[in-house]
């Protein structure tokens, strides 16, 4: 029996982490933007009547297409590092929320960036290096997840 507890209390625990890392502002990752359509070069709000949940986390799509096409193969859209702003995850590892609006798509994969106040994250990614800081924040992203 207290075998079963502790089993319990391990999955709980791992799914609660799961869910941690991912940056649900507005319920939703991304804020509720369409994550399928980022990959079309558009930033297009989605719409609750085209969402799933997927790896504890909901999505919002802003049409029935799109909804199937995150169905089939949702990795591959799901945001990097969990839809936090990609600048601020490789420079100090720190979780910071995004402009829904600021991405970029680099070898496949979404990036969220942070853009508020003047200060354009994207911009500041692409001037001081992509390459070396993507390879920082997939590193501090490790970290991040063995913390939690």
């Amino acid at each position: 029996m207290k075998k079963l507890g502790l089993l319990f209390l391990l999955i709980s625990f791992t799914t609660f982490a799961q869910k941690h890392n991912y940056n649900t502002k507005r319920g939703y990752v991304a804020e509720g933007y369409d994550v399928v359509s980022y990959f079309d070069n558009k930033a297009e709000k989605g719409n609750k009547s085209f969402s799933t949940t997927y790896d504890d986390v909901k999505f919002k799509f802003s049409s029935k297409e799109n909804l199937e096409t995150f169905i089939r193969e949702p990795k591959k859209y799901v945001p990097a590092y969990g839809g936090y702003c990609a600048y601020a995850i490789g420079l100090k590892g720190e979780k910071v929320s995004i402009d829904p609006e600021t991405f970029e798509i680099r070898e496949g994969k979404l990036y969220l960036f942070y853009n508020s106040w003047g200060i354009n994250t994207l911009k500041l990614w692409q001037e001081e290096g992509a390459e070396d800081l993507k390879e920082k924040a997939d590193k501090n992203w490790l970290k991040i997840n063995n913390e939690d």
